[in-house]
C-alpha cells in the first residue's frame, strides 16, 4: 500500500492544516517509506505467537490505603486570607454579581 500525494491533500484538509508544495511532497515520500518499514512486520511468523491484551505484563503498582489523622481545621486556616471558624472564604466565581 502505498500513499499518493492526493491522499496528503486530503488528510491535511481533514485535519484543517495548510502545506507548501514542497511540504506535501515531503510528507508523501515519508508517509511511503514508514508504510514501506512497517510492511516488513508481514515478514515475521507469527503462527505460534499468542496473542496479548497488554504488550507489557504488570501488576498493580498502586501502595495500600493507609489511614492517617488529618490536620486541624485551625491548622489548616492559620494562613488564610479570608476565614470563617471552620471554613475558607473565596471569590465567587459562578453566577451574577
Amino acid at each position: 500500500m502505498s500513499v499518493s500525494r492526493k491522499d496528503v491533500e486530503y488528510i491535511a484538509e481533514l485535519a484543517r492544516l495548510k502545506f507548501s508544495e514542497d511540504e506535501l511532497d515531503n510528507f508523501t515520500n515519508q508517509l511511503n517509506e514508514i508504510l514501506t518499514y512497517v510492511d516488513k512486520l508481514n515478514e515475521l511468523d507469527t503462527e505460534n505467537v499468542e496473542p496479548l491484551s497488554h504488550p507489557v505484563e504488570g501488576s498493580n503498582v498502586f501502595r495500600e490505603d493507609v489511614i492517617k489523622p488529618s490536620i486541624p481545621t485551625s491548622e489548616a486556616l492559620k494562613n488564610a486570607p479570608e476565614k470563617d471558624e471552620q471554613f475558607f472564604h473565596v471569590p465567587k466565581v459562578i453566577g451574577g454579581d
